[in-house]
């Protein structure tokens, strides 16, 4: 499990987090997203324990984030996340393995296992040789050689080729499914929406937004609903011959381009119902900033 409540982190006189409070559990993907300088990446920082907060707790698993032992129930994937080139995935992950103390049989087991889990078959050649998606894998494996109960994946799929994305954020729900805690954040919120159970957007350092995406869409999206008809109406647009469209926001709407469609000597002929997206929301909680 992890809580953060009342987190503050400030650079001098710039504060770039200020009161942010949210609770992961375990077994939970949690999202945390924002436009590029809301703090987002020192929150992320900061519950890595790569940065002590200025204000606030942070608790990971039962122990403080400044506490040297909580890395040991924690992995950080960062956003870039360089590798020793020289060494190849297994004599890599061994290093790091023996770092956390992990026993030699126990941690090549673990590392077979999870490098079979990422459909990464080349294990003997360097680092150095491998694709961007072959990297992001290593480092993924990184992340979990001490067996971590907390995840926090910064941007684990960003720049991979399709196939390898799909692998990326399959796992990360595979991990969360077998009780892990995972914080995950990605600027593609397309992956954001298909793995998080519930999502946090920062902006300007707080949080604008957060709950379940249903909750989130409830309380800042919209329904917006397209109904096509047979006949040209006012404010309607021809997307084909013969088929016109009017979008509205509600079903009285809708009862209303069909009473003036059947005045117009014509019907309803479609009606799709869309729902705001999770880019949607973001992009009206955060004033449409990227």
């Amino acid at each position: 499990m992890l809580s953060v409540s009342g987190l503050r982190k400030t650079y001098g006189d710039v504060e770039a987090v200020r009161d942010i409070s949210f609770e992961v559990a375990d077994g939970e993907v949690f999202g945390l997203v924002g436009p590029n300088g809301a703090g987002k990446t020192s929150t992320l920082k900061t519950l890595a324990g790569l940065l002590e907060p200025t204000a606030g707790d942070v608790v990971v698993n039962g122990y403080d984030s400044t506490d040297p032992e909580m890395r040991h129930t924690l992995g950080f994937l960062p956003e870039e996340s360089p590798l020793y080139e020289d060494m190849t995935p297994r004599s890599y992950l061994r290093f790091f393995a023996d770092l956390y103390d992990v026993p030699r049989e126990v941690a090549d087991e673990r590392i077979e296992t999870t490098l079979d889990r990422l459909d990464l078959a080349v294990r003997d050649r360097p680092v150095g040789d491998f694709s961007k998606g072959m990297k992001r894998k290593v480092a993924i494996a990184r992340s979990l050689v001490n067996d971590p109960d907390v995840l926090i994946y910064d941007e684990p799929a960003s720049g991979l080729d399709p196939t390898t994305t799909t692998v990326v954020v399959e796992f990360t729900r595979e991990l969360a499914d077998e009780g892990k805690t995972v914080v995950f954040s990605a600027h593609d919120l397309h992956h954001v929406e298909s793995v998080c159970d519930r999502v946090a957007i920062v902006s300007e350092g707080e949080i604008a937004a957060q709950g379940t995406l249903a909750d989130i869409r409830e309380e800042h999206g919209r329904v917006e609903y397209r109904v096509f008809t047979d006949v040209p109406l006012d404010g309607s647009e021809e997307v084909e011959p013969g088929r016109h469209r009017v979008t509205v926001e509600s079903m009285a709407g809708v009862d209303d381009v069909r009473d003036r469609a059947r005045e117009a000597g014509g019907n309803v002929v479609d009606i799709r119902t869309r729902e705001s997206t999770l880019e949607d929301v973001f992009l009206a909680v955060t004033g449409g900033r990227p």
